[in-house]
């Protein structure tokens, strides 16, 4: 029989959505519903033919609900299915192992469907492709130190690149969380504090991921990173205010600028309302307001969780309908809650509309990945040669690093030059471990499989100092463990210090997940210390009256306060990646000059929180004698120092006025003034002078990483369009309104010299998502030097 009439759905003259369309009609109410669910086989092993030393679960939230995962891939796709979950990153495999694992997998979906629709293939790819030998990129939190847009899209591509070799369409990132509290584990998978640093920076992150024709997944919607006191799942108390304002504009730009084709849902509740059963969010805004046309997945086991941990349903089955009403269209990384779909319509309980809706949205995707073309086979998507950790690969993981790592202090003894003798401790110096995040392959799954190595070649901190500093006599002492009470190194760390020139001081994070860690999945901190006896360690070192640079390492930012004065030096390198230990090298021997900037605030104090610089005069650094605590951080949001100098000068604004649906510009001059080539981050700021809400001091609205030689400057140009100024008024309408409005720029959130004023006439004008999402930047040689 011929395509159009057989199987018309294949027929790929036809639109996606007409291809989809027919596909759903010929399909039963049991194979509609197997398209929403899902299998997870790496996880349990079931369906694996490998060593017995490879059995155990790579999450061990499952065992918090149901072994309903433990059906084999066979029994689980008996209608079909949705999506393969994790058939590369569940355990460590050569890439021919994995390739034959896709392809097995693969074809028993196609012979339990009746109609062969291939299954979707999603994977983890937060710091990289999450698989064995695959190469491991900075950690989210360190793109957010670039302010390099640009770069992080180049790095999403070729992460993309790889993962469709290896025959996955779709990924779980990037993480849009806004930081709301630094205690929380997971702020190493964030891209920082602001919201437009996270949108910006996340949205260049999709169109990488997508140009690769691999899907990209927002996560967590909504309001996950805001849970009360950093503790993760725990309950977010925030309003719809800042909920509006704060949190969803990453996602909506995702969405709006990059044609991001996935949400993740988040696992906490709001206001006492899981994320997961909120049609307000799912179906209201998501698709009403913003018109996404995309697939909503649930982040793992969020659909039985709304019986098992919310208790908002009486069971699994109660739990997948009140998702897929809310708007969740697939249920990962197993079909529990939605294994009672079925029985939930036949008793009409649930409407067979709902089950097309969400069928129809996915069977949409798998048209436009090509999965349902005639000549689709499992063979022919993945490549029979993939390089996973290619040259190529490591540079861009090498460039990223080097423009992450953020100089707080040069202080006396940086960088370091004509020394004899130099001293390396601390826990992170020489464990490579702690230079990647807790969804790197080596971190995330290789714990439970000791004999497997990193997978990679990763040098540490020590042993590129040893290579970078030639001629120099390094010493080592690890002093203490990152976590624990151990403090038996102490004597030889000091004695190493005081038998050195200078001594280097690494101190920071091991990631891992639920409590297997310092940073990540699951590992929240009580208050902003630095782990185990660190503390300790660098008081030690610090007594000793030699000069101790310290390089903080780490997913989170900590209170320094305490020693920061007492240092030669203080660098902050959020987990930098495989890469990592020679940008950090080079940076602290001056090959590199640093042009990393804080995409989170260093606080003075332990219990400095929550710390983020997004406050209202009342609260912030202004309100000063209000509180005994003290409010001004140690270093600010956006500041990063450099081995060169720059001015920031002469802001001129097109305009001193605007209409309510207007634009100006602002202009300023940046010169190196320093003897060195370098990067700095020209920072723009608005401050709302009178708002009906209390609003931020201050909030960025755009920025540009400018790189200049000795001597060179440039013009650098914002385009900002009123609805840059638009917030979320009393009656949570979201408006542009006429009044004052300060325009600031400058290097970080607290040096800001040029300032002038805008004005914007008319009346009060409501905007929605059609609004203007972004800043324009223009970057220019104004001639002559």
């Amino acid at each position: 029989m011929s395509i159009s009439t057989d199987r018309p759905w294949r027929d790929s003259a036809l639109p996606a959505a007409e291809r989809a369309g027919l596909l759903l009609r010929a399909m039963t109410l049991e194979e509609k519903v197997a398209q929403l669910g899902s299998r997870w086989a790496g996880n349990d092993m079931a369906d694996a033919e490998l060593s017995e030393d490879g059995t155990m679960n790579v999450a061990p939230m499952e065992d918090v609900f149901s072994t309903a995962g433990s059906l084999s891939l066979q029994d689980a796709s008996r209608d079909g299915l949705g999506h393969l979950t994790r058939v590369w990153g569940s355990y460590p495999q050569t890439v021919e192992q994995g390739i034959a694992e896709v392809i097995r997998q693969h074809e028993i979906v196609l012979k339990n469907s009746r109609l062969g629709i291939p299954a979707l293939v999603h994977e983890e790819c937060l710091t990289g492709f999450t698989t064995y030998g695959a190469t491991v990129y900075p950690a989210s939190i360190a793109w957010g130190a670039t302010f390099d847009p640009a770069l992080v899209e180049r790095m999403a591509a070729a992460i993309g690149r790889d993962m469709a070799a290896a025959g996955v369409q779709q990924g779980l990132s990037p993480v849009l969380d806004v930081v709301r509290d630094y205690r929380w584990g997971r702020v190493e998978e964030t891209i920082g504090e602001d919201p437009y640093l996270v949108a910006i920076l996340g949205s260049a992150y999709v169109r990488g991921l997508q140009s690769a024709g691999v899907l990209a997944t927002l996560k967590h919607f909504a309001g996950y990173s805001a849970s009360r006191a950093g503790r993760n799942h725990g309950p977010v108390s925030m309003g719809k205010r800042e909920l509006l304002d704060i949190i969803l504009p990453t996602f909506e730009t995702a969405i709006a600028t990059a044609g991001a084709g996935s949400v993740m849902s988040s696992y906490a509740d709001l206001d006492g309302l899981p994320a997961s059963a909120d049609p307000w969010l799912f179906t209201d805004v998501l698709r009403g307001e913003w018109g996404f046309e995309g697939t909503v997945v649930s982040d793992y086991w969020a659909v039985p969780f709304l019986a098992s941990m919310h208790r908002v349903a009486a069971d699994d089955a109660e739990a997948g309908a009140l998702a897929l009403t809310a708007g969740t269209d697939v249920e990962l990384p197993d079909t529990i809650g939605f294994a009672g779909l079925v029985d939930k319509v036949k008793s009409g309980e649930v409407s067979e509309e709902l089950i097309d809706r969400a069928a129809l949205r996915l069977l949409v995707q798998k048209v436009e990945l090509g999965l349902l073309d005639e000549d689709w086979t499992p063979e022919g998507s993945v490549r029979a040669e993939v390089d996973l950790d290619s040259a190529d690969n490591r540079a861009l993981a090498a460039e990223l690093a080097e423009k992450s790592v953020v100089l707080l202090d040069a202080g006396t003894a940086l960088p370091l030059t004509g020394l004899a003798k130099v001293a390396v401790v601390g826990p992170t110096a020489h464990d490579p471990r702690t230079l990647m995040g807790c969804y790197a392959f080596p971190n995330h799954v290789l714990p439970r499989y000791p004999e497997r190595g990193l997978g990679i070649a990763i040098a540490s901190p020590l042993d590129a100092l040893r290579n970078e500093l030639a001629g120099v006599e390094v010493s080592y002492a690890k002093g203490c463990e990152v976590i624990g009470d151990d403090r038996s190194g102490f004597e030889a760390a000091v004695a190493a210090a005081q038998d050195a020139d200078v001594c280097v001081a690494f101190v920071g994070d091991l990631s891992g997940l639920f409590g297997h860690g310092t940073s990540g999945e699951g590992c929240d901190a009580e208050d902003l210390r630095l782990p185990g006896v660190q503390g300790e360690m660098l008081d030690a070192l610090l007594d000793t009256g030699k000069p101790v640079v310290v390089v903080v390492v780490s997913g989170r930012p900590y209170a320094l306060g305490l020693f920061a004065e007492r240092t030669a030096g203080l660098v902050q390198a959020f987990i930098p990646g495989q890469e990592g230990a020679a940008a950090i090298a080079g940076v602290l021997s001056g090959r590199i000059v640093p042009s990393g900037k804080l995409p989170v605030q260093i606080p003075r104090h332990v219990g400095g929180q929550p710390g983020t610089y997004l406050q209202p005069a009342l609260g912030s650094v202004e309100s000063a004698g209000i509180s005994g605590l003290e409010v001004r951080p140690l270093y600010p949001f956006g500041f990063g120092a450099s081995y060169t100098s720059f001015t920031v000068a002469d802001l001129q604004l097109s305009a001193p006025e605007i209409g309510n649906d207007g634009e100006f510009t602002a202009t300023v001059h940046v010169r190196n003034t320093g003897d060195r080539g370098g990067d700095e981050v020209v920072q723009l700021y608005l401050r709302d002078v009178v708002a009906q809400v209390a609003r931020p001091l201050k909030l960025l609205t755009g920025f540009a990483r400018v790189s200049l030689a000795p001597g060179q400057a440039a013009d650098v140009t914002f385009r900002i369009h009123a609805d840059r100024t638009a917030y979320t008024g009393p009656d949570l309408r979201r408006i542009v309104e006429p009044g004052d409005f300060e325009v600031m720029v400058g290097t970080s959130s607290l040096d800001l010299p040029c300032r002038a004023m805008v004005r914007i006439t008319g009346d009060v004008r409501v905007v929605g998502h059609d609004r203007v999402l972004t800043t324009p930047v223009t970057i220019q040689d104004p001639g002559g030097g």
